[in-house]
């Protein structure tokens, strides 16, 4: 038996944890916490924002990068999630390092191993949705596995919107485009 529950509470999973980073018009580095964003196109990602720091940077900047919860950086992805950059200087607080990239004006923090560096292709401040267009991405060696990014290392994080905690990636269960064929093929042989 099925029961409604609080629209509030709507499970919509995975929601990924990611850390916006954006500079200042002084230079200043920031990172938000933000969830509710997904992989729209092969290099572009879309995310909704509503008004922030990190907005106000990116209007003034036209880049952000994005970088990857992980079970290692739980905590400052939090943090970066429950203050405000226009109170403090996060980025100082949390004791993160960062630098800047090399293919857009924004900090790409070293603590996370995976980011995403990011054009603004579109940012719509009245439905609070930004499109970024991906232009690199710098993965730590450390999360590698011949050439491509092993989330078994890298232990990304997701958030749990129903019960407002994180939860960890779990193991590879299933190939993509191959687990379908068992059906598909037992399906072609009766209809043949």
């Amino acid at each position: 038996m099925s029961v409604e529950i609080d629209q509030h509470n709507s499970v919509i999973m995975p929601e990924a944890v990611f850390i916006i980073g954006t500079y200042d018009e002084a230079g200043v580095p920031n990172a938000m916490n933000a969830a509710w964003g997904t992989q729209t196109d092969f290099n572009e990602i879309t995310i909704s924002l509503s008004k922030h720091k990190t907005t106000e940077n990116i209007e003034k900047t036209g880049a952000f990068t994005v970088a990857f919860g992980t079970v290692d950086t739980v905590t400052i992805s939090d943090y970066f999630g429950v203050e405000s950059g226009s109170k403090v200087n996060k980025i100082e607080k949390a004791g993160c390092h960062v630098r800047k990239s090399d293919n857009v004006n924004a900090p790409i923090i070293e603590e996370y191993p995976l980011t995403l560096e990011c054009k603004v292709k579109s940012w719509n401040a009245e439905e609070g949705i930004l499109v970024g267009e991906i232009v690199a991405q710098q993965a730590d060696e450390s999360i590698l596995t011949a050439g491509h990014v092993d989330l078994d290392k890298m232990k990304p994080i997701i958030y749990d919107s129903s019960i407002h905690a994180y939860r960890s990636v779990g193991p590879v269960i299933a190939t993509a485009f191959e687990e379908g064929f068992k059906i598909k093929k037992s399906v072609d042989k009766w209809d043949n």
